[in-house]
């Protein structure tokens, strides 16, 4: 697994690299929002999950996190010295999945990767294949089957699927959804329009589109796939 770790603090920096060295991750390291932009618009294909400081020299990790999430949908941590709720609001409303207020026991923040890394990697998955009950998506080929059976999705169908099933068992908001298709396909994407998808993949990958069983809808917060 390989990380892609930016902090400023060139004294955390090297400790936590060593760290996860000793856990057997591979890290990137980048001291400043030049270099981590540098590494997500060239080398993001490589990397399994990001930890960011919010605050840099030049930037901050609010902006990283966004480049990263339309490119890929790879899993962001954020470091961070504040603990008041807005940071943290901000932080999960772009898309990252986790974040850690400074100081931290670096046990917590390995147990933090791994509890990410396992929404994103269900153990018998390989890579390129994810299996949801009868729904297989291969990432690979850009399709899903149910049953063994193609279903024919939209390119803005297949991206929105492929979220939730990058985060099997994770509420998401309606906003988080949002923000990670806008545009796709040159496709304007508004709240009603997203309502309209949700309906499209519940009629074309539930056995009762009226009784979702995949697609969850989560009253008050948003939607789940998986347990």
């Amino acid at each position: 697994m390989k990380i892609l770790l930016v902090e400023d603090d060139r004294t955390i920096a090297s400790g936590l690299k060593f760290s996860l060295k000793q856990e057997e991750f591979e890290t990137i390291l980048c001291h400043d929002a030049a270099a981590a932009t540098d590494i997500i618009q060239h080398q993001l294909e490589d990397i399994d999950l990001c930890l960011f400081d919010l605050n840099l020299p030049d930037g901050n990790g609010y902006d990283l996190c966004e480049r990263v999430k339309k490119q890929s949908d790879i899993p962001v941590i954020f470091l961070t010295a504040y603990d008041d709720e807005v940071n943290v609001v901000m932080g999960l409303d772009m898309g990252a999945d986790d974040y850690i207020t400074k100081p931290f026991r670096i046990r917590e923040l390995i147990s933090r990767i791994k509890s990410v890394l396992r929404r994103y990697h269900r153990p018998g998955q390989t890579k390129n294949i994810i299996n949801i009950k009868e729904i297989q998506v291969n990432t690979l080929e850009g399709k899903v089957y149910k049953n063994g059976t193609e279903i024919l999705l939209t390119a803005l169908e297949y991206r929105l699927f492929l979220i939730f099933a990058n985060h099997i068992g994770q509420v998401l908001t309606r906003s988080q959804l949002l923000d990670r298709i806008w545009d796709v396909a040159g496709d304007f994407v508004n709240d009603n329009t997203l309502t309209v998808y949700i309906k499209r993949l519940r009629e074309k990958l539930e056995d009762d589109p009226q009784n979702p069983t995949l697609i969850k809808t989560v009253r008050g917060m948003g939607y789940k796939v998986g347990d």
